[in-house]
């Protein structure tokens, strides 16, 4: 299905409504659960929950009033998503919110009737989610964050924000990253062979294997690197810049990497614009909507951020056409 019909899609469900709130049970108080796969410190998250209930809110759902939200935070780690999964599932709650694919993935194991509403999820048919983006067929739905292409993108980036780089390493955690690491290696290890880039694939575990990963790509010249999106990559991001920046290896992620934080680059979608939707389905699906039938939505706006103060300590100059695509630049 093409893009601009996901589009048409999403704008409908902006409008319709199953039927009016006044006809629900009087003083009914609809739970829902929402299970965050990220650290509740890390910026991309920041305002992601108020923006979520101002927008329920202008959709007619009060939190103490006619809703009630049981919010529960992950850090990245997959054992502490499956407790949490069950323990939001054992609440009883009329639908879960969850971001990230390990968190769907831990609440997919727990149910297969209450409805799940997914953001930042990258491969939701591969992962089982759903049977299909137009039709998912089952309680889940949602809206994703990434596509496969955005590896090939990133690298591209790099080199032009750094064209002095031979090779390049993808780092990701094969627990948490979308299909174990391998969702962005096709479009990545394409766009290395058209800029004859060599690629290095570079899975880890903990931050002592991001700490050789890096070294080693910052003791020769001609290093650099690309950070996949996932839970873990986001906890642990503070770690990831301060090794890129103190072996002076360049680095290109999505928000994974927050420039306001001193990554170098970011590009991906925005995350506010998911929750607004998803907020959408939500309130569809409370007033009585099928997830089943609710088409999976794509990313339709994205962002370029650039922290100038970074490229400087890595001695980068930045080109024109960096600087002019950038929709938010820190000097």
């Amino acid at each position: 299905m093409k893009r601009r019909e996901f589009v048409a899609l999403l704008g409908g469900a902006a409008t319709a409504v199953v039927w009016p709130l006044a006809t629900q049970a009087q003083g009914q108080i609809r739970r829902i659960g929402i299970l965050m796969g990220w650290d509740e410190a890390a910026p991309a998250a920041e305002g992601i929950l108020p923006t979520l209930s101002q927008r329920l809110h202008r959709l007619g759902w009060t939190e103490g009033s006619n809703i009630r939200l049981d919010v529960r935070w992950a850090a990245g780690n997959v054992d502490r998503m499956r407790a949490l999964a069950k323990e939001l599932v054992a609440l009883g709650p009329d639908l879960i919110l969850a971001s990230t694919t390990p968190a769907t993935a831990a609440l997919h194991q727990e149910t297969r009737t209450v409805p799940i509403v997914f953001v930042t999820v990258s491969d939701p048919v591969g992962a089982g989610f759903v049977a299909s983006l137009f039709r998912p067929g089952a309680n889940i739905t949602g809206f994703i964050n990434l596509e496969p292409t955005l590896g090939g993108k990133w690298l591209e980036l790099l080199k032009e924000i750094a064209p002095s780089i031979e090779r390049v390493a993808i780092m990701f955690n094969p627990d948490t990253a979308p299909k174990g690491g391998l969702y962005f290696l096709p479009s990545f290890e394409a766009a290395a062979r058209s800029l004859n880039v060599t690629p290095i694939t570079t899975p880890v575990h903990s931050e002592a294997e991001m700490e050789t990963a890096i070294t080693m790509l910052g003791r020769e010249p001609g290093g650099g690197l690309v950070v996949e999106s996932d839970g873990f990559m986001t906890v642990h991001r503070a770690k990831i810049i301060s090794l890129a920046n103190q072996y002076k290896v360049p680095a290109v992620s999505d928000r994974t990497l927050p420039t306001e934080q001193g990554g170098l680059l970011s590009y991906g979608p925005v995350d506010d614009e998911m929750f607004l939707g998803a907020a959408l389905y939500v309130d569809r699906i409370l007033r009585g909507a099928n997830p089943a039938e609710l088409p999976v939505q794509v990313p339709t706006k994205f962002e370029m951020r650039l922290n100038l103060n970074t490229a400087r300590l890595l001695g980068l100059s930045i080109p024109p056409s960096i600087l002019t695509r950038a929709d938010n630049v820190i000097e």
